[in-house]
């Protein structure tokens, strides 16, 4: 029964996950629906424009007493406005102004035409995300329901295990938190070591393949703060977090944006092998279904699934160490 848990647990954060990701292609969705309606107003204004310059010329081609008799005919004979376009571009009489009135006239119209084909993908593209959204999110109440039920079953259990779990949290808690603090004793010392100058500056060498140095191991006292939080899909503040949701926030309090989801995150910063993780570094696992943020001594601090609150677990518990994916360093 645990196992089945687990196991519902493990889609449940999938499709948590690609419900964030969908709410973030939604947001940019809209963005381009904003400027692209802005730019059919401006196409629209400008073609406008450009059509009244060709009308005043074609009325001066009427009442000019200079016209030839076939550019006559040409204004006389269109049945519309773009029959009379054509007629004009092809009429060898028409002068160099006309050319230029004409082409103002055929660009402006392209471009609003393009912004107008823009806009309609962009609305068709929105109305398919809704739906990919709303099926995902009755996916997941779905599959909660049926957790819930599973739980029923197997109360005493339960409780057993999270008594359990509770005493280990309080212990790896502890341990973290002295972890932290001789990091934090280390960081001092060295900052009031005055330099030495030396002849030459010393400079480290540059390995290939190494990354930079992580420089947001102070997001590691920030996570701390909120250890026991509850889990809360799509929750990205205190009051419950998911998992994208939390690493999201807690690196939004060093001034750093992240979007809310486990897969775009994954496009950020650089990638650094599990040999070279540092205190600060994200780690993904299950797909990019699930991720948590590297506090060193092998553990990793998270908000797990529904249930759950956000808790400290180690990279090499058997189900992080065999859906693990990689991890990346924020550098800015």
């Amino acid at each position: 029964m645990l196992a089945q848990i687990h196991a519902l647990d493990s889609r449940v954060e999938l499709a948590v996950e690609a419900y964030n990701l969908a709410n973030i292609q939604l947001d940019r969705i809209k963005t381009d629906q904003r400027k692209n309606a802005f730019l059919l107003g401006i196409a629209r204004s400008n073609y406008g424009r450009a059509e009244k310059l060709l009308e005043e010329r074609l009325v001066a081609l009427y009442t000019g007493g200079g016209s030839s008799n076939s550019t006559l005919e040409i204004v006389l004979g269109a049945q519309s406005l773009r029959d009379l376009m054509n007629r004009l571009d092809t009429a060898e009489q028409v002068s160099a102004q006309d050319t230029k009135v004409l082409a103002q006239v055929r660009h402006f119209r392209a471009q609003m035409q393009h912004r107008k084909a823009q806009l309609a993908r962009a609305h068709a593209r929105q109305a398919q995300v809704v739906a990919e959204r709303a099926a995902r999110k009755a996916e997941i109440q779905r599959q909660l329901a049926t957790r819930q039920q599973l739980l029923s079953q197997i109360q005493d259990q339960i409780a057993r295990l999270e008594a359990e779990e509770r005493r280990r949290q309080a212990q790896l808690r502890r341990e973290a938190e002295a972890r932290l603090a001789a990091q934090q004793r280390a960081a001092r010392r060295i900052a009031a070591v005055p330099a030495t100058p030396t002849a030459e500056p010393a400079s480290a060498p540059e390995v290939a393949g190494t990354a930079p140095a992580a420089q947001y191991g102070g997001v590691v006292g920030i996570a701390m703060r909120y250890l026991g939080v509850p889990y809360v899909w799509g929750g990205a503040s205190p009051s419950g977090f998911d998992c994208s949701g939390f690493t999201m926030y807690v690196y939004a309090q060093v001034g750093v944006s992240l979007p809310h989801s486990a897969a775009a995150q994954y496009g950020y910063g650089v990638p650094v092998s599990r040999s070279q993780l540092q205190p600060g570094d994200l780690v993904f696992f299950n797909g990019l279904g699930h991720m948590g943020l590297y506090i060193g001594g092998g553990q990793f601090i998270h908000a797990p699934h529904t249930g759950d609150v956000v808790k400290i677990s180690s990279l090499s518990d058997s189900w992080y160490a065999s859906t693990y994916v990689g991890a990346r360093r924020i550098t800015g």
